[in-house]
């Protein structure tokens, strides 16, 4: 059992639990065990055999002992015990955006609806309109839902995907006869989705490769197993596909499973206008009656026989970036190492897990220069908003842990909620006091384009609002954007010199990358934010500065790149 799955069933825990109406703070215990667990950057059995699982916040002895029992066992009595008491089907009806438990429930007692497949007959045949509380738009909002988890089941979020090719190429890895090993496909180009893993090996020894990825604890089933290429599902139900290819062809084949395919066919295109021929063996001279071949090994050299700068992964896409390879015109993209401080944390002032001074410590360990404590607001009581007495002990606390810095500063911050009516949570004499004002919509997705336009812009204008935090509202598998008019908040926001996030949280990824690319050509700058609610959470980074590349971002183009005193100096 991984983080992920023990999450997982704490969080089935958290639903039936709501279902049955029990404490909101038992309840909310589960939630947060959950989220914890699943943002843990080392493995849950490194916390078992070492007997430190108490060091995960909000795991006691309850929740402990229950974490053993999965992962000995692979189940937990107390989660079969509870599924009893509730009608089956029920579980899968809660994974639908806009269906929460007091109406996953109505929909069992009206209806029956045990099922997506039940709900979504039920919906054809009209039986929803009329229940009580179930209006013509919370029929919309299902449908949509429902959309969405369909969409979720077929990919899985870049941070699942890697964490899956993680382990794969990490267990080959420690195989002797593995030369090389990289991954491929969308994962390799780093896409907010992915629907399977492509893993490229070169050894000579293609058999022993086979046998040990097929036999591998992760594995549930063999889909195809042959000489040099197999594909195995996981017990999470993701494809691996792992290829075997010679030294020779490394780079090649490389290439050629990275893609696009828009993509690979331009390349196509270039090397049979220089009589050439190129695919996942290599490139080949065309021009007498046998083949010749001319590059292969690496990518590298095969752009060179091309006439092409080397391009990274994450722009091959066929937007614009071959032709600017070839005039030697390519960005260059910004890299973690850029990143110098994160602008979007919080800390137990709010619903964070851990203390500013436990964030702090864990950002020096990242070699960061600052980090931004930007708890939530007052209004926001879902995720315990911060009042103006709790500031003022936040302000206190930073400036102390701050004197005994060296190099390090921790930045005044607030993730301040920008209202229905556009209006912000705290008065201007409040957010003149901070350092870092990140300003975001929590509530009322579902207004009209021109008013979710207009909230975003008069945060925009106002002179305290450094970032527009998430600025979309998307959430992947779970919420569509809101729908806003996003030219009209570019316009404004180089107007303002107001910066737009980047929020690396795997399941946002918000900007993504086709409105990062938006900005950087509308001048507007950017912040890659982690979100973080735990210190681990802070790696977070990479998924952020991954969307960045693929927006063709540089390092002037992210404002957190920047060190401090500069920081502070273009800001508001």
């Amino acid at each position: 059992m991984n983080n992920i799955e023990i999450a997982e069933i704490f969080r089935e825990i958290a639903q039936i639990l709501e279902i049955k109406g029990e404490n909101v703070f038992r309840i909310r215990a589960y939630e947060r065990a959950a989220q914890n667990i699943e943002s843990l950057t080392e493995d849950i059995s490194d916390f078992i055999k070492n007997d430190s699982l108490s060091d995960i916040p909000g795991i006691g002895k309850d929740l402990s002992d229950k974490i053993k029992e999965i992962y000995i066992t692979g189940k937990l009595k107390f989660l079969s015990d509870l599924k009893k008491t509730i009608p089956e089907g029920l579980l899968e009806i809660l994974k639908i955006p806009s269906v929460g438990p007091k109406t996953a429930k109505l929909l069992y007692d009206k209806l029956k609806i045990k099922s997506i497949s039940d709900l979504e007959s039920a919906i054809k045949k009209n039986k929803l309109a009329g229940i009580f509380g179930i209006k013509e738009k919370t029929i919309e909002n299902i449908q949509k839902g429902i959309e969405l988890v369909k969409k979720g089941k077929e990919r899985m979020s870049l941070a699942i995907a890697m964490d899956v090719a993680n382990y794969f190429t990490n267990a080959l890895s420690r195989i002797p006869e593995v030369k090389e090993i990289s991954t491929a496909g969308s994962l390799r180009r780093k896409k907010e989705t992915v629907r399977d893993i492509d893993i490229l090996v070169v050894s000579n020894f293609p058999g022993k490769i086979m046998d040990v990825f097929t036999k591998l604890p992760a594995v549930k089933r063999i889909m195809a197993k042959g000489e040099t290429k197999s594909s195995v599902l996981t017990k999470d139900d993701v494809q691996v596909d792992v290829r075997v290819v010679e030294e020779k062809e490394f780079g090649a084949a490389l290439l050629y499973f990275t893609g696009s395919k828009n993509f690979n066919v331009k390349l196509r295109h270039i090397a049979q206008r220089n009589q050439q021929k190129i695919n996942e063996y290599g490139v080949f001279s065309v021009k007498g009656p046998k083949e010749k071949y001319l590059a292969g090994k690496t990518e590298e050299e095969i752009f060179k026989f091309l006439k092409l700068d080397y391009i990274e992964p994450e722009m091959r896409e066929d937007t614009g970036e071959i032709e600017l390879a070839s005039k030697h015109k390519l960005p260059k993209l910004i890299d973690i190492e850029d990143i110098k401080g994160d602008l979007h944390t919080h800390s137990t002032y709010s619903d964070g897990g851990n203390s500013i001074s436990d964030m702090a410590k864990a950002a020096i360990k990242k070699g960061y220069q600052y980090i931004a404590l930007t708890d939530h607001s007052q209004s926001l009581r879902v995720a315990n908003g911060m009042s103006a007495a709790d500031l003022k002990k936040k302000k206190a606390e930073i400036e102390k842990l701050n004197n005994n810095f060296k190099n390090f500063v921790i930045l005044y911050g607030t993730e301040v909620d920008i209202d229905s009516g556009g209006n912000l949570d705290y008065k201007d004499s409040i957010l003149e006091e901070f350092d870092i004002v990140v300003a975001a919509i929590h509530t009322g997705f579902k207004q009209s384009k021109s008013q979710i336009t207009k909230r975003i812009v008069n945060a925009c204008k106002n002179k305290h609002v450094d970032i527009i935090a998430h600025p979309t509202g998307r959430l992947w598998g779970t919420r569509e954007p809101y729908d806003f008019d996003f030219d009209e908040i570019l316009k404004v926001a180089n107007d303002t010199g107001t910066f737009l996030e980047i929020n690396a949280f795997p399941n946002r990824l918000d900007l993504n990358d086709v409105h990062s690319r938006a900005a950087k050509e509308k001048g507007v700058k950017l912040s890659i934010g982690t979100d973080s609610h735990l210190f681990e959470q802070l790696d977070n980074m990479r998924f952020g500065v991954a969307v960045a590349r693929r927006g063709w971002l540089e390092k002037n183009d992210v404002v957190n790149t920047l060190n401090v005193e500069n920081l502070l100096k273009i800001k508001k």
